[in-house]
């Protein structure tokens, strides 16, 4: 069984922020495969279902960003999952364009507060993550609080590409293995065209 977790932040405060492109992207899969988040379990909402046959477990952690950890690492123990064939992390990356989005099988938190969480509780940094774009920071705004706005209204459009395509990123993974996924959706989208 799958663990697919996206990441971001509880309540409707942050709901369109850019920071929770992870929840948005799990929102996506839930819809298109009749998947409820009516679970709750420890710190997370969950939906049990199936995508493409496979059995899987959505998850929307609600500890917050920075100890996103700590609910994925329970539930991977738990559920005694696989983590480098079995889990999928979905979160925003801002050194990724908008409509942009990137498969990896392992690799650093990137300075991602999340995946560094997920990572340290983890115990390792061989898993499947999707990482979907929200473009880099300005020069005149913090960190933290660029990932808590939501998107300028120029680059919606982009943005729900993004989350689409990571979603679709997701179902390939499943379905035909993470090089796979790595082939058909690392590459770059230009916003101009």
């Amino acid at each position: 069984m799958y663990i697919i977790a996206g990441l971001g932040n509880p309540g409707l405060k942050y709901s369109k922020t850019k920071h929770n492109m992870g929840f948005m992207v799990a929102d996506v899969l839930a819809n298109r495969y009749g998947i409820d988040f009516t679970k709750r379990m420890g710190q997370a909402v969950c939906g049990q279902g199936t995508i493409e046959g496979q059995k899987v477990f959505l998850v929307k952690p609600q500890t917050y960003m920075n100890l996103s950890g700590e609910s994925v690492a329970a539930l991977t123990h738990f559920y005694k999952t696989d983590i480098a064939s079995e889990l999928i992390i979905i979160y925003d990356d801002i050194s990724l364009d908008p409509g942009n989005i990137r498969v990896r099988k392992k690799g650093s938190a990137g300075g991602h507060n999340g995946m560094k969480n997920i990572i340290k509780l983890l115990g390792t940094e061989e898993f499947i993550r999707v990482r979907i774009g929200i473009g880099g920071t300005p020069e005149q705004i913090s960190l933290v609080d660029y990932v808590l706005q939501p998107f300028e209204k120029e680059q919606i459009p982009l943005v729900e590409e993004g989350i689409e395509r990571g979603a679709d990123a997701v179902v390939k993974i499943i379905t035909s293995g993470p090089d796979q996924a790595m082939n058909e959706f690392n590459r770059k989208i230009d916003g101009d065209s």
